[in-house]
């Protein structure tokens, strides 16, 4: 189950703007802003203290190019002691995300919107799931991503389906008008390349989320993309989509990295938008599973979804990262026929995509992870330290 460094980097590495934080141990104890020139990793924090400092800045790309930098040695050195259990203290990639707001959009796809509508039928109980799945698929078939969120052939399936009796609120944000944008999880709480990500202990049925996360600054601008394990616990958002905020937001259950790669004249929103997805889990009993997401059968265009996040109606002076959703709800049987899937501790998730590599992580529980202990102010007075402020 151990993952090639090289995997976890772009196709064409040699053109990617890569942008990164990495923690450094003793004496500067801290995190530092980092980008890979060359196949080496260079500590700009001195140019820009956060990436989100980096982000605003019109002349961001020129920064990624030119910005003089300590040498950190090559990157497939930071990767492999990302990925190597000893890690922890050792110089290691974080999540490449800082002060950020982190936010997320769900029911974007359309086999996605069926998985809640079933969670939602199913309580939240996966020994149901197949007979709901069964009955809700006879009902409404499986060609919802031909509609069009908020269009008028939407608005008709919504009255039909409500004269059925089978309308759902994960059908209002799937293919009404409105996305659903909703807090992921809190700024400095996500981690990176090699971390462990978490599971709320009472969970029974859950699985990760693969999707491509966007790097938006303060003026609603998109400047880059990464990849993210929107860790999803279909048994309790399942028994109530109030209980969203403790199904989504716990120690460990946001995976970002392993770096931004920046928009330029090579990797665009369109190469976003036409991006493939892969994601692998392998567990320590010897379970595989394996799937492809495919954004172009997005439902909401990745603009529009930034645009219903902010705007005139919300500001992030800090600016945000935003989830795009997923199309990838597990359901092969791993532990009993018609069960489903869920995950076990232990279990390695790998999301890649060619043009921003791999984005790799164990599951264990919430727990027994090492507690968040590093926020903002952490980062601030370790900043003011190092005199970069």
């Amino acid at each position: 189950m151990r993952t090639d460094s090289a995997a976890c980097l772009p196709d064409d590495l040699d053109h990617a703007l890569l942008i990164g934080r990495v923690w450094r141990p003793a004496p500067v104890d801290g995190p530092s802003v980092v980008v890979v020139r060359g196949g080496h990793v260079f500590d700009i924090t001195s140019t820009v203290s956060t990436t989100a400092d980096l982000f605003d800045r019109s002349d961001a790309v020129q920064i990624a190019r030119n910005a003089p930098g300590e040498a950190l040695g090559p990157v497939h050195a930071l990767l492999e002691a990302s990925l190597a259990p000893a890690a922890k203290t050792d110089t290691r990639l974080l999540a490449p995300c800082d002060v950020q707001a982190i936010k997320a959009c769900g029911v974007t796809f359309a086999v996605s919107l069926l998985e809640r509508v079933i969670e939602e039928q199913a309580g939240g109980d996966a020994a149901k799931a197949l007979d709901v799945r069964r009955t809700i698929t006879e009902l409404i078939g499986t060609d919802l991503a031909k509609i069009k969120p908020g269009s008028d052939a939407a608005m008709k399936l919504k009255a039909e389906l409500e004269r059925r009796g089978a309308w759902s609120q994960y059908m209002e944000v799937g293919i009404g008008p409105d996305a659903e944008v909703f807090s992921k999880s809190q700024p400095m709480s996500a981690v990176g390349l090699g971390a462990d990500v978490g599971l709320y202990p009472t969970s029974v049925w859950n699985n990760p989320e693969p999707e491509i996360v966007l790097a938006v600054n303060s003026a609603a601008q998109i400047v880059g993309a990464t990849l993210g394990n929107d860790v999803n616990l279909r048994d309790i958002e399942g028994r109530s989509a109030l209980l969203l905020g403790k199904a989504k937001d716990n120690n460990g259950s946001c995976a970002i990295g392993p770096f931004v790669r920046l928009f330029d004249e090579r990797f665009t929103l369109d190469t976003v938008r036409a991006a493939s997805l892969s994601l692998h889990i392998e567990g320590t009993d010897g379970f595989v599973l394996e799937g492809v997401s495919h954004m172009k059968e997005i439902s909401r265009d990745p603009a529009d979804l930034v645009a219903q996040t902010c705007g005139a109606h919300h500001q992030y002076p800090d600016g945000f990262m935003l989830f795009l959703g997923t199309m990838f709800s597990p359901i092969k049987d791993r532990d009993a026929p018609g069960a489903g899937f869920t995950h076990h501790l232990g279990d390695v998730v790998t999301i890649a995509t060619p043009s921003l590599g791999a984005l790799v992580n164990t599951v264990q529980l919430s727990t027994a992870i090492p507690p968040w202990t590093f926020g903002v102010r952490a980062l601030y007075r370790s900043l003011a330290k190092r005199g970069l402020l």
